[in-house]
């Protein structure tokens, strides 16, 4: 469920890289771990881990629904999830990851596209995709470049974080080299 989110002035720049607390949750995820940081009432965060960090039993009931539902995902891919979310973001931020919210599973659209969809340029749609703190929630994966791939969470070479997008693709029945 992706609301309107919560602004956090202190936060208004892009991230780069996830939050130093501690995880209320890993998992185990196909393509390696899966770190979820949940508030009381909120998830707060999704971040993509190696296979070799050790997994971490859910802390609260909602960070155990979190993680329920993403082991969800991992078997069905068009599964829907039904989260509160903290979406901290400017507000052109939340503005795409609105529109990515509307990409369905199995589909993609580029950073052109989507660009064109909320009246912007693909490139500060990219870093916007890149900015996401709730990835597999709002599928930034689906996101793509119009020339192949593209990048992911701020990393544009191939490595860990294009595997886990390439994953994420195919296991929504994406091709895409």
């Amino acid at each position: 469920m992706l609301s309107e989110g919560v602004f956090d002035a202190a936060r208004h720049a892009p991230r780069h890289t996830p939050s130093s607390a501690p995880f209320d949750a890993i998992i185990d995820a196909p393509f390696g771990k899966v770190g979820i940081r949940a508030g009381e009432h909120t998830v707060r965060e999704i971040v993509y881990l190696p296979a070799d960090v050790e997994a971490v039993d859910p802390a609260s009931p909602l960070a155990q629904e979190a993680a329920a539902q993403i082991r969800r995902y991992f078997d069905t891919p068009s599964m829907r999830f039904d989260l509160p979310l903290a979406v901290r973001g400017t507000a052109f931020q939340q503005r795409v990851w609105r529109g990515i919210g509307g990409i369905a599973a199995g589909q993609v659209w580029t950073y052109g596209q989507l660009a064109r969809e909320i009246g912007s340029v693909p490139r500060a749609v990219g870093q916007a995709c890149g900015s996401n703190p709730l990835p597999i929630v709002i599928p930034c994966h689906r996101v793509v470049a119009s020339g192949g791939i593209g990048g992911f969470a701020h990393h544009p070479g191939d490595g860990f974080f294009r595997d886990v997008k390439r994953w994420l693709l195919a296991h929504e029945g994406v091709s895409i080299a």
